[in-house]
């Protein structure tokens, strides 16, 4: 349950979404041959959208890096398929376990009138200006993700919110506490509104809580827990799981 103390309404800053380009190109190579081509420095790829025939396509590691790193999986992208532009959201990215680096995309075209679900990251701003952070308390953030929809020209690349009015051990912010911008919404129409977001603790009795619940407990686990998740999948699992990924990967 959230402290009765909130926080006063954060002001909503307009995010104004970076114009987001990347240059595609057919793709003939499939099967073991696509191997070739990540060593010649390209990430095989494939474009999906509507009644269309999915296009297999490649780009360059070096651009197509870049724009994964700075749009994800929650902003627009535009694509240019040897020479036609197309709006579309990156809807999975597999990397390599070891290395990290991107072996393979998937992009789903949209209109710009399409109404978008997209997963978005929740910032906390104001930590150093916080007053419990100046008397030594410890604010950890339970969840840094959350999905909305709307629009692409609306979406935000991620949404703030202020913890600078915490103050004592035990409050809490929560999803009620966000302000969506104008022509957003929560994607699920019954979001549970005092789902927790971030917490205030005492050192000495979070260090006592994870104690006593597992000698060896972490902070990510006991804040993990007050949701009931069991944390983030990685990127490489998410997409390893998702319809979407190409077979001749």
């Amino acid at each position: 349950m959230a402290t009765e103390n909130r926080q006063q309404p954060t002001e909503v800053k307009k995010i104004i979404m970076n114009d987001f380009s990347l240059k595609l190109d057919t793709r003939t190579a499939s099967g073991k041959k696509v191997a070739g081509l990540r060593r010649e420095g390209q990430v095989p790829s494939i474009v999906y959208g509507g009644q269309d025939t999915p296009v297999p396509t490649q780009s360059p590691i070096v651009e197509t890096t870049k724009v994964v790193h700075a749009a994800g999986k929650h902003s627009p992208v535009t694509i240019s398929i040897d020479g036609k532009k197309h709006l579309a959201i990156i809807k999975t990215i597999d990397t390599d376990p070891v290395k990290r680096s991107i072996i393979h995309l998937a992009f789903h075209t949209i209109n710009k009138d399409d109404i978008i679900t997209t997963e978005v990251p929740i910032v906390l701003v104001g930590e150093g200006e916080s007053a419990a952070k100046k008397a030594g308390l410890i604010i950890l953030q339970a969840i840094e993700k959350i999905e909305i929809k709307g629009k692409p020209a609306a979406l935000p690349e991620s949404i703030e919110l202020s913890i600078i009015h915490l103050a004592e051990a035990e409050q809490r912010l929560t999803v009620a506490d966000l302000i969506l911008p104008a022509g957003i919404e929560f994607d699920d129409a019954d979001q549970d509104m005092d789902l927790v977001i971030a917490s205030v603790y005492e050192p000495a009795a979070l260090e006592a809580a994870n104690e006593a619940a597992a000698g060896d407990a972490t902070i990510d686990t006991e804040v993990e827990a007050e949701n009931g998740t069991d944390g983030d999948t990685t990127v490489a699992a998410d997409a390893a799981k998702s319809p979407d990924s190409d077979s001749s990967k």
